[in-house]
């Protein structure tokens, strides 16, 4: 029962000395492996031999620690025992694996006995083996909202049971239980959010409370591909895009024709004054490719393809003159498409239109984002598109005419009949340019943005948060409504007994008596800084009802990006050269690389205790 009095300690026949030597080498190891770690740098090294000129990033890292400072040079590598020098990689992974114990120790000590809600997805590795990430949100003792990375699971299918089981085990290894779950984000897929049979549908029957919530994210994407897909001309527009950057970016000599006369253009700009100078402006820029899964790429796109415009235009002209088979002709092509009034009208719409939704997305992706203020900036994105449809058509169509000044495109007279890329004009609507330009593109693409945010976003109108709206502090809680705010407490019956409830308006009446009048509550904007300044003046003990319900509020998930950025992590500790990393090892080195902050904070005596706990050791402290 007392180790440094166990048999086993008593055979070693260490002296203190050798304790202490011990100690300094281990420590050494774990800087070491931390720096690595946190930076996602690989461990192992292809030759780790004495002879070797790069014996791998763990051994030079160790050496060049040891470097200089003389009292771990001489106990560490080849002045350590050789059964004890501490390098070995499963002393590696040990020490990875204790890192990450006391990460995921740290941030469910923070969590405590708290409700959460959990982000799932699921994504193929390099090695062509489907991984489920899951991220737990919830409000820590400081009123922040969290969200936190719990851990990666291979999966061999995708069915909800599959994944619902791995769920379920992945939280009780943690100490987690479904009954503490609040909610549920997953992007949509129908083995997540299936009516039926969906992973949301197995947890709602073991626990009615955990509420599932369609990511915002990634149901904003959605709208765009809608439009993109169901707008022939938009439908066009996007198909010349991608032709346009397969063209360009397929070759490596057309991708730097197109960066030196870009550079030439900024150059020449410089010179005459028409572009500012400054640290940050005028950077190089390239052609994204768009993509229906990946959140704000299409008006990153359009952006910079706006920007470069003139050089891909050179591009295609140096193809086009010097070109050979399929690329002359296909740059002849996009030639007579691009340098027309017509691509220019859709490429600033877009720009335009995306520009409203692209700010949403970014917004929607904060970590700490609630669900009440998300449903707002839906609505204010809403009201943005409408008020771009009533009022901006004249603006627009002035930026459209100049930029086709600027960039020597002939515009057409807006009285005339409009002449379709590619038909002869009998065979063509006979309607005007201005009627073409004006209601058939831009006030029908508007539209249609507008009903697929209105489809899309139906929670916005559920009752659920249509009862949470009432609790944000904006305008001094110029949208609380009593009756509404106890009607979402019987939401959460488990929480909020008849009792409670009785109790719970009387706490409400008497709270928002207070914050009303109090300067310290007048400026705040959201439900997660209402939560902030609950706790800094200790009006969480005060009304606990009240905060209680606020904590539920923003345990809502509102996007699935955490998990995608651990999806982002993955595909750099895991990539082509080290494609052979086992399940554990990935999942011990993510919490790690993902986790930074949380890293940085532990105490190294915790991590020399926990890798010494693990298994017996030839070395004791």
């Amino acid at each position: 029962m007392k180790q440094s009095q166990s048999i086993a300690a008593a055979l070693s026949k260490q002296s203190d000395q050798s304790k202490i030597d011990y100690r300094i080498r281990l420590e050494a190891s774990i800087d070491c492996v931390t720096f690595l770690i946190r930076n996602g740098m690989a461990l192992r090294g292809h030759d780790e031999s004495e002879d070797s000129d790069n014996r791998g990033n763990f051994l030079e890292l160790l050496e060049f620690h040891a470097r200089g400072r003389e009292i771990i040079q001489r106990v560490v590598l080849e002045n350590a025992p050789r059964n004890l020098q501490l390098i070995s990689p499963d002393i590696q992974k040990d020490i990875v694996r204790a890192l990450a114990m006391e990460i995921t120790k740290e941030i469910l000590k923070d969590l405590g006995d708290g409700f959460f809600a959990i982000l799932v997805d699921e994504a193929r590795d390099v090695s062509i083996k489907e991984q489920m990430a899951v991220v737990i949100r919830y409000v820590d003792g400081g009123g922040y909202v969290v969200e936190r990375f719990l851990g990666i699971s291979h999966v061999k299918d995708t069915r909800a049971l599959t994944l619902k089981n791995e769920v379920e085990s992945l939280l009780i290894k943690h100490g987690l239980s479904l009954s503490r779950l609040r909610g549920q984000g997953y992007d949509g897929a129908s083995n997540m959010s299936g009516q039926l049979n969906g992973l949301k549908t197995l947890i709602l029957d073991e626990n009615s409370s955990a509420y599932y919530v369609h990511c915002f994210a990634h149901q904003l994407q959605l709208t765009l591909v809608a439009v993109a897909k169901n707008h022939g001309d938009i439908s066009l527009f996007f198909g010349a895009v991608s032709s346009l950057i397969t063209l360009v970016g397929g070759s490596c000599k057309r991708l730097e024709f197109v960066r030196n006369a870009q550079l030439n253009k900024v150059a020449r700009a410089l010179s005459y004054g028409e572009l500012e100078t400054g640290r940050g402006l005028n950077q190089e820029t390239s052609l994204k490719r768009p993509c229906d899964t990946r959140w704000g790429s299409h008006f990153g796109t359009l952006v910079n393809l706006e920007f470069m415009y003139s050089a891909v235009i050179a591009a295609l002209d140096d193809v086009q003159r010097d070109g050979n088979g399929e690329a002359k002709g296909e740059a002849i092509r996009m030639l007579n498409q691009l340098d027309t009034f017509d691509f220019a009208f859709m490429l600033k719409l877009m720009i335009h239109v995306l520009a409203i939704t692209n700010e949403l997305s970014l917004a929607l992706q904060r970590k700490d984002q609630d669900i009440v203020n998300a449903v707002h900036l839906v609505s204010v994105a809403k009201y943005r598109l409408q008020q771009m449809r009533d009022s901006r058509w004249d603006s627009l169509l002035a930026s459209v005419v100049s930029f086709c000044v600027q960039e020597g495109i002939e515009v057409p007279d807006m009285n005339d009949q409009y002449v379709p890329l590619g038909r002869s004009r009998r065979r063509g609507q006979q309607v005007s340019n201005l009627h073409y330009f004006q209601v058939e593109v831009f006030y029908t693409v508007i539209d249609m943005q507008l009903q697929e945010l209105n489809s899309r976003f139906n929670e916005a109108n559920s009752q659920l948060l249509s009862c949470m709206a009432c609790l944000s502090p904006y305008k001094s809680f110029a949208a609380f409504d009593l009756e509404k705010v106890i009607h979402l407490a019987s939401f959460y019956p488990k929480e909020f007994s008849s009792r409670d409830i009785n109790f719970l308006r009387l706490q409400m009446d008497s709270f928002i008596g207070e914050v009303q009048r109090d300067e310290r509550f007048k400026d705040l904007k959201g439900v997660d800084e209402l939560a902030i300044k609950m706790v800094e003046t200790f009006k969480h003990n005060q009304y606990p009802l009240v905060y209680l319900l606020i904590k539920l509020t923003l345990i809502l998930p509102v996007a699935t990006a955490s998990v995608e950025r651990s999806f982002s992590a993955m595909t750099y500790i895991k990539n082509k050269f080290r494609n052979r990393i086992s399940d554990d090892w990935l999942n011990d080195c993510l919490v790690g690389y993902i986790e930074k902050d949380v890293l940085s904070s532990i105490d190294p005596e915790c991590v020399v205790q926990c890798f010494q706990n693990m298994k017996s050791r030839r070395g004791s402290l």
